[in-house]
């Protein structure tokens, strides 16, 4: 049985939230053609991809929240796509790009990558894995951002196995990681929300300049991307055992 609401939505409302919802299944075109490019060898292009397939899950929702598309397409569940497509992209692809390199030791890439794999199905399958407060609740499997780095920063291979399983059995600590487009109780405070916000868009920044210099990285850059990477972990750190209020009326 309908909603009332959903007889009142127009047919430009209805083609609006179809397109969100295109929008949000093409990342996993983007996904496949990463692993085309892993496939042949185009390592480079395919972080491109996969910054690309960031760059539409991390704009998706406010389309979908802007469109109202569970009013508008009530029979698609938006946020199901966006988790079979988020698991294919930050999962899966990066594990494909872990098996075909040499970022793990000889012998321990299915072992790290089996690991990686069955943590985040446990992540993305969990109630809560997005808690009521907008927060990712266990590592919130970062997995093609958490390669890129590996990569570029060329770190031991023992170091990168140690990396990927201290990461995976952090998927089971309940840290609430912040959800940087969703900022709402970071801070009741506008301006440190706006700060947050501001930082995220410097690290992209920042990271894209890291993929488009390489090999030969400027260090600032490094030290940008890097540093807020701390300063997220300490931000994330701090709001689970520090809660902020409910953020004001602005």
């Amino acid at each position: 049985m309908l909603d009332d609401s959903a007889l009142l939505v127009t047919k430009q409302q209805r083609i609006a939230a179809w397109l969100v919802h295109l929008f949000t299944a093409s990342g996993a075109v983007f996904g496949v053609l990463c692993l085309w490019a892993i496939h042949e060898g185009w390592y480079i292009e395919s972080f491109w991809l996969m910054a690309v397939a960031i760059f539409i899950d991390a704009v998706d929702g406010t389309l979908a929240r802007r469109a109202k598309t569970k009013v508008a397409v009530p029979k698609v569940d938006g946020a199901l796509l966006d988790n079979i497509v988020d698991y294919f992209t930050y999962v899966l692809v990066p594990a494909f790009f872990i098996l075909a390199t040499d970022l793990l030791p000889p012998g321990w890439g299915l072992v790290g990558v089996t690991v990686l794999v069955l943590a985040s199905a446990y992540q993305f399958s969990q109630s809560e894995a997005k808690t009521d407060d907008h927060f990712f609740k266990g590592f919130p499997s970062y997995w093609n951002i958490v390669v890129f780095y590996l990569f570029v920063m060329q770190t031991s291979v023992w170091i990168n196995l140690f990396v990927i399983l201290l990461l995976a059995l952090l998927v089971f600590v309940p840290i609430k990681y912040v959800y940087p487009s969703r900022l709402e109780y970071f801070s009741p405070n506008r301006w440190f929300r706006r700060g947050m916000f501001g930082a995220t868009l410097m690290w992209a920044a920042a990271t894209a300049a890291m993929l488009w210099m390489y090999p030969d990285i400027q260090p600032v850059f490094v030290y940008i991307s890097i540093g807020y990477a701390v300063f997220y972990t300490l931000a994330s750190l701090y709001r689970t055992f520090v809660p902020a209020e409910i953020p004001d009326e602005d």
